[in-house]
């Protein structure tokens, strides 16, 4: 299975409420052989106006803060937890987490990566099991994510610092963990693009 029939499925999909809210579901998008991907919670108002992750305020932050590693987004892969977007940016509830979490688990199979970053506290909710993101932030995890032993950076989702930009260096010093760990294999980010 590739990509875009995960896309297709969940541009159709009707699992739960949402649906009938959103403009357009937003499956994610990126190198489909990325060795690295992010996992945000739910699409905002740019994000269902355009059917893409991360395109809003909190998107062009999540770009500088790439830029500022070494990274592009062309490079890796973006997706969220929930695919559609909630009413009035709410949380994404536990019924809507469950109904697109089967399309999570085919797009990390799909592309396989070596280190997923977590992006909030519901997409660290899933990928660790934890209620807190600031217990868990400013760690790299190994654990079992979907049938293999991956490593898991949870940060803060860049919407928080743009609510509180005092949180800015914690998500920055997280994303230096990812360079830190890709540096620590003892190759460069080339080799992981």
């Amino acid at each position: 299975m590739r990509l875009e029939e995960i896309a297709e499925r969940i541009r159709r999909c009707e699992k739960c409420p949402l649906h009938t809210s959103r403009k357009r579901a937003v499956p994610g998008e990126g190198r489909e052989e990325a060795r690295i991907m992010f996992v945000g919670e739910a699409p905002g108002k740019s994000e269902d106006e355009m059917g893409r992750p991360f395109v809003g305020a909190a998107g062009k932050l999540l770009d500088e803060l790439l830029a500022s590693i070494g990274l592009e987004r062309r490079e890796v892969f973006i997706t969220n937890v929930v695919k559609c977007r909630p009413p009035s940016n709410r949380d994404p509830r536990p019924e809507e987490i469950e109904a697109c979490l089967p399309y999570l688990i085919e797009q990390i199979s799909v592309v396989d990566p070596d280190i997923i970053v977590a992006l909030g506290r519901h997409s660290a909710g899933v990928l660790l099991g934890s209620e807190s993101i600031m217990r868990v932030r400013g760690r790299v995890y190994e654990v079992e994510v979907f049938g293999r032993i991956r490593k898991v950076i949870p940060t803060l989702h860049p919407a928080a610092a743009l609510y509180n930009p005092r949180l800015r260096p914690l998500i920055e010093w997280d994303l230096g963990e990812l360079k830190r760990t890709i540096s620590s294999r003892g190759s460069g980010l080339e080799d992981w693009i």
